[in-house]
């Protein structure tokens, strides 16, 4: 991808991070799909999940679905995603778990993720008991593809809470609260090895039956505590992360958060109610390397779904529907093809009410580093300046995550003793060039020098690599002496424009050390490089300059050059007399001065030197360097030949016709008419005997030249 490209590629993903499109960032996504057996609401299912308005789809990457009935329905939805208009065909499902109520479900794209352990882990037991949750709790741990830290692993718990308002229903709610925070803090809630490694990220998605940040269940999530490595946060800050204070959290039957409600889309109670939620451990939401896109100490917009703050979404909730269904015509979020069938897939077959709608947000993922493993400077001079030039960046995968969906590098250079580096800091966004550094060798002291660059950066895959480096400080080096050999003369005896040349330097030679490269060239082509001092080339006939340059073994080079000439055999010269011609003796003084042109002729490997031109009756008409001559011809039709001689005596011939005529008789005075004047010219000339008057051209002045004249004259013409 070019500069520009990635320029361009980074604009698009910036905009669309926010507006709904996920750009290539990791985008989780909750949603209680209500009593999914399966067998019903698939195709508005794909259409909730991948169709698009406005250049905006819900397109997660991982999808916590809560309610399903089993494990056949489970794989079920997975065909249901694989075969959506649109989808890449990647969706995969974690290990069923069969509960004791309908169950949550994790379902991810390969193409963007892995399942660590390819487990799902059960980190709380539900039942049916008043003093325990309804429902087992599980938990995914998500590594993205193309990392390998445990620093980027996201272990995502899904829960669908006990609904209800009454005291046992909130403690209910308050026990898997518990138990999901101590999972989180590294407590093994469900036997030996349940318990989150440390490491990891975490967050928590599903339907938590919530009504008010105020009650005990959510605030034993998000409240600061003893030991906070458990403790989650609300990314939109539209509930406590302490204490509520004012209309902070108050989500029931509040139209200040009608924008983050997700229940209900159909039914009597209409869209009051935010009880589907994703909240995130301090780590996603502290700007680290792995973060949620957008700001976490802004609330969500009580005037606005379209917050740029946040990726967070209530997916179809455009804020018009308060109180009532959702709205479907004129939905700005989501358009009215998807509105109706989030609507369809929140009415279960039974046609009870209580559906959700869906919820996500977006994860920025890490950087990765992109740095040399070795700089390896040879052998250098003492007291020279030796300096190598390497390059460091963002290594992320900006085609799988997009630009805007990695972390920027943040890093910092060391270099070890005999070496030195820039500092920094420095940084570098995914998706351009790399940044160019150099290295300094110090060459004051004879001898080996290794070392190591150590590069520590807020890459989690490699926060302190280190670079090896090495190199040799030599004594000065003597520089090779080119000697091309003597110039040579060759001739290309079989004619085919070619002849072999042997090319021999071995007279080179190097005083310190020995020559390992012998480059032949001829301008700007390169007959040969080789690590031999003799070599054959072919070469066409002519006279040519050859550069010998010789490189020794520390790097010094030196030329020389050879003059080869290469004589061809001769081509004759290719004769071109010109066009025939008509010449009139206007003058009618029995001869025409004539033009003759050669100058189409032409030597191929050479040049002409001699141009002759002859007629066998009136013998050479001309001889000389010239292609044109001017000779005088009398009355008549002349074939007359051009004889070419090149500059190696080789000949060449051709012929023109040359005819030479009188002028018109009629017209004896050559006025350019026919009138009595002509009669009186002729008979002037006549009477005195001049040879002009000899109109039929016997060779005598008579009456047959009377008669021949007053014929044409009579006629009006020649």
């Amino acid at each position: 991808m070019t500069g520009t490209m990635h320029r361009v590629y980074a604009a698009l993903c910036a905009l669309l991070a926010l507006c709904g499109v996920s750009a290539g960032q990791l985008r989780v996504a909750t949603w209680n799909i209500t009593r999914y057996d399966g067998n019903s609401r698939n195709a508005d299912i794909q259409t909730a999940v991948y169709g698009s308005y406005l250049g905006r789809s819900m397109t997660p990457d991982v999808l916590l679905v809560q309610e399903v009935v089993n494990a056949g329905a489970m794989n079920t939805l997975v065909s249901v995603l694989n075969s959506a208009p649109g989808s890449p065909g990647d969706w995969a499902a974690a290990p069923f778990v069969l509960g004791p109520d309908t169950d949550g479900v994790c379902l991810y794209r390969t193409g963007k993720v892995t399942l660590v352990g390819n487990t799902t882990w059960v980190i709380a037991l539900g039942s049916s008991s008043s003093d325990n949750q309804p429902r087992n709790t599980y938990r995914y741990d998500i590594r993205p593809v193309g990392y390998v830290s445990p620093t980027t692993v996201i272990s995502m718990y899904n829960v669908h809470m006990k609904a209800g308002s009454t005291t046992t229903d909130q403690e209910r709610r308050l026990i898997e609260s518990q138990r999901i925070r101590a999972n989180a803090s590294g407590v093994n809630t469900n036997g030996p090895g349940t318990a989150k490694p440390a490491p990891y990220h975490f967050l928590v998605a599903g339907d938590f039956n919530i009504q008010r940040a105020t009650q005990q269940a959510f605030v034993h999530l998000v409240e600061s505590q003893s030991d906070n490595s458990g403790r989650f946060f609300d990314p939109i800050r539209s509930g406590n992360n302490s204490n509520a204070t004012g209309d902070n959290g108050s989500w029931n039957n509040n139209s200040a958060y009608r924008f983050i409600h997700t229940q209900d889309p159909v039914g009597a109670g209409g869209m009051d109610d935010r009880l589907d939620m994703i909240l995130l451990s301090g780590g996603l939401v502290s700007g680290g390397p792995m973060s949620y896109i957008g700001n976490p100490n802004i609330s969500y917009s009580k005037t606005t779904w379209n917050d740029p703050n946040h990726s967070y979404r209530a997916w179809g909730n455009d804020g018009t529907s308060f109180d009532v269904d959702l709205t479907v015509a004129g939905n700005t979020m989501v358009g009215p093809v998807i509105a109706q069938a989030l609507k369809n897939v929140a009415t279960p077959p039974s046609g009870a009410a209580g559906g959700h709608l869906p919820v996500f947000l977006d994860i920025r993922l890490p950087p990765t580093l992109a740095a040399p493993m070795v700089i390896d400077f040879g052998e250098v001079e003492q007291g020279s300046v030796a300096q190598r030039s390497f390059f460091v960046g963002n290594g992320g995968d900006v085609f799988l995550w997009g630009p805007q969906g990695i972390t920027a590098l943040q890093y910092t250079m060391q270099a070890s003793t005999g070496y030195a580096v820039p500092a920094g800091p420095f940084t570098d966004a995914a998706g351009g060039t790399l940044n160019s550094h150099v290295v300094t060798l110090d060459t004051s002291a004879l001898g080996t020098v290794n070392g190591t660059i150590t590069i520590v950066s807020n890459a989690p895959d490699a926060p302190a690599w280190s670079v090896t480096l090495t190199g040799s400080v030599v004594t000065t080096n003597q520089p090779p002496i080119a000697n091309a050999g003597p110039d040579l003369l060759l001739a290309d005896f079989d004619g085919t424009g070619f002849e072999p040349v042997l090319f021999d330097g071995s007279a080179s030679e190097d005083p310190d050390g020995e020559i390992v490269l012998y480059t032949w060239t001829l301008g700007a082509q390169t007959l040969a490089s080789v690590p031999d001092p003799t070599v054959v080339v072919d070469m066409p006939v002519g006279v040519h300059e050859v550069v010998l340059t010789v490189t020794d073994d520390r790097g010094d080079t030196d030329s020389d050059s050879v003059i080869v000439t290469i004589v061809g055999r001769n081509q004759p010269p290719v004769a071109d007399a010109g066009p025939d011609q008509t010449v009139i003796d206007e003058e009618r003084s029995g001869q025409a001065l004539v033009t003759l042109d050669g100058s189409a002729s032409a030597d191929p490997d050479g040049e002409i030197v001699l141009y002759v031109w002859s007629e066998p009756e009136l013998g050479e008409l001309s001889v000389g360097d010239q292609p044109t001559a001017e000779v005088s011809l009398p009355w008549g039709v002349w074939t007359i030949t051009l004889t070419v001689t090149d500059n190696q005596n080789a000949t060449g011939t051709d012929t023109v016709v040359i005819t030479v005529e009188p002028p018109c008789p009629a017209d004896f005075n050559n006025d350019g008419g026919v009138d009595g004047a002509d009669v009186e010219a002729f008979f002037i000339a006549w009477e005195t005997g001049d040879a002009v008057a000899d109109i039929n051209a016997d060779g005598g002045v008579d009456g047959a030249d009377v008669e021949a004249f007053f014929l044409a004259w009579e006629a009006g013409g020649c």
